[in-house]
């Protein structure tokens, strides 16, 4: 079992990093190369730096997942690839995407697309809280747990 990050922009990296040092469980952190730090990590953690352009690191992720694998992302279409490959899959908020329910949300961004498309205004994300950073942390820990007893 490996931790991996779809890192554009993810705000619980920090989180999950301290959970794969409380769990001794690798941190994977895909992000583009716009991204690139030089800060010390714990020895837990490893980037992958991908090249610009929209979707690489998705895919890198499609290619470095396993079965097993827990990822943090809030990306619908990725969720969706990486679903069929027994991942588990978690977006920043603590929900976790099902394969019973990713059709679904996959329609409804479809739709906001096609609203935008259209010149309508749709609502962008709330802003995130220290109460959406903590039932995140709450929600990966038992996922954590429960994969590490199987």
């Amino acid at each position: 079992m490996r931790l991996l990050i779809d890192g554009d922009g993810s705000p619980v990296k920090n989180e999950v990093i301290t959970l794969g040092a409380k769990y001794h469980v690798p941190v994977v952190i895909v992000t583009s190369v716009d991204h690139y730090t030089k800060k010390e990590f714990p020895a837990h953690v490893q980037f992958i730096y991908v090249d610009k352009g929209s979707d690489r690191a998705d895919y890198e992720i499609v290619k470095e997942i396993q079965a097993g694998d827990l990822l943090v992302t809030q990306d619908y279409g990725l969720a969706s690839l990486v679903l069929p490959k027994s991942a588990r899959v978690f977006h920043h908020n603590g929900s976790e995407y099902l394969k019973e329910t990713i059709d679904f949300l996959l329609g409804q961004r479809y739709l906001g697309a096609q609203m935008r498309k259209a010149g309508k205004r749709t609502k962008g994300p709330r802003p995130f809280t220290k109460e959406d950073r903590q039932h995140f942390e709450t929600v990966f820990e038992a996922a954590i747990k429960e994969m590490k007893t199987k």
